[in-house]
């Protein structure tokens, strides 16, 4: 037990209860939140299912430091060495491409018992597993549509990905015993004008109806569907946009995936939780860091994710809301993405819970918006890293930078010689 980190709690525990927070109710709320680390991000997204495809659907990684995750046990390893230095239990997401077997399958032939090594991973982790069809890097996207595509039999195909992934989320959420969310998102769309939007738009509410026909229970999976602005190579037309997967998730009784870099620069996602949850069922996010639009960075303890994690917290929706990160970063060790990406958005998850939220609603109710700025000024300085610091601490991983040094012995020990 480290005296320091002890003492600087107290103090800020202190600090804290004189303007009515209790810190071990913020701590309590935080171990409650599982966050859902994607597992792309060890192995650039390329997968192991096709190890010789191209990666497609406008997606990019930058850079190639050493140590990318060659296999399923390799990733596997990498995942569990960051998971070790994050604080909470957590979920991992995974995508079709990352199927764990010998076989010479496609996409739409992937069964539950491809995925059999990722469940016993996540038992003996105490993790949860969710899911994401792939509908990118292979032949049958190279013209720029799946689910939306004028050709039957190619549509018939990703249909069948579809229905495979959520087969494969249920078996997830029956061996695991908690909900795993099975995450749609496909890169169909035009580079230049097209003459007619609307078919491709009626052929997907087909196509996605038809996944969705068999009634599995929720307590399994549910689905959720992303839309995006645009993507690299569909800059004029993105079928699966923000307005129609927002309306399909609504009629549809299905989860709506925000992802923090699909959207125009200058919209605040954290504007988009409350004005969509009173008629929803649920939100999942992607956050992710945007320089320049849709660039998948590393998250970082910066104001658009505060701005998430504190609307999510003082409207109570993490109760209705999944928390998922999505971003790839070769130029940087891969396991120190994870762990900076996730114990970021935990800190900014703490910094939401050490506020005194109904002090300052009901200074808003009744006109005082001298305390509500005076107040939520003053609380920037307070000292939420001390309460971050012993979390860590209590929940036995290690204390601010320390972690870097048991990634970087990793790093020499083992991600070198790969």
């Amino acid at each position: 037990m480290n005296e320091t980190v002890t003492q600087a709690y107290k103090l800020a525990k202190e600090r804290y209860t004189a303007i009515g927070v209790d810190t071990e109710k913020a701590i309590e709320a935080l171990k409650k939140v599982k966050l859902s680390l994607h597992c792309w991000q060890g192995d650039d997204v390329l997968g192991y299912l096709f190890p010789d495809q191209t990666l497609t659907g406008g997606i990019s990684v930058s850079g190639n430091y050493p140590g990318r995750a060659r296999s399923v046990d390799e990733l596997q390893k990498d995942l569990s060495k960051a998971l070790s230095v994050i604080p909470g239990k957590h979920k991992v997401q995974l995508h079709s491409i990352y199927a764990d077997t010998d076989e010479k399958v496609d996409l739409n032939e992937l069964e539950p018992r491809h995925f059999q090594s990722w469940v016993d991973w996540a038992k003996e982790q105490g993790v949860g597993l969710d899911m994401n069809g792939t509908f990118f890097s292979h032949p049958k996207s190279a013209s720029g549509f799946t689910l939306a595509s004028a050709d039957k039999e190619i549509r018939d195909f990703w249909i069948e990905v579809g229905k495979s992934s959520r087969k494969i989320a249920e078996y997830f959420g029956k061996e695991l015993g908690q909900q795993s969310v099975n995450n749609f998102w496909i890169p169909d769309g035009y580079k230049d004008n097209p003459i007619d939007k609307l078919s491709p738009r009626l052929r997907l509410i087909d196509s996605l109806d038809e996944i969705m026909k068999e009634k599995i229970p929720e307590a399994y999976t549910i689905e959720a569907v992303e839309g995006k602005l645009f993507g690299t190579g569909v800059e004029s037309y993105t079928v699966g946009s923000h307005e129609f997967y927002e309306a399909y998730a609504l009629t549809r009784g299905k989860l709506w995936t925000i992802d923090a870099g699909h959207f125009h620069p200058t919209e605040d996602v954290s504007d988009k939780f409350s004005a969509f949850l009173p008629f929803g069922k649920g939100l999942m996010l992607h956050v992710s860091r945007p320089v320049r639009w849709d660039s998948d960075h590393v998250v970082i303890l910066d104001d658009a994710l505060i701005r998430i994690t504190r609307s999510l917290v003082r409207d109570n929706e993490l109760d209705k809301t999944n928390i998922g990160l999505d971003f790839f970063d070769a130029t940087i060790n891969r396991l120190a993405a994870w762990i900076v990406g996730a114990r970021d958005t935990l800190k900014a998850l703490l910094m939401a819970f050490l506020s005194p939220i109904d002090d300052l609603k009901k200074a808003e109710l009744e006109g005082d918006y001298t305390k509500r700025l005076a107040l939520t000024e003053e609380l920037k300085s307070y000292p939420f890293g001390a309460v971050w610091d012993y979390y860590c601490q209590e929940s036995d991983v290690p204390v601010g930078a320390e972690w870097l040094e048991e990634i970087r012995r990793y790093e020499k020990d083992v991600l070198i010689n790969r």
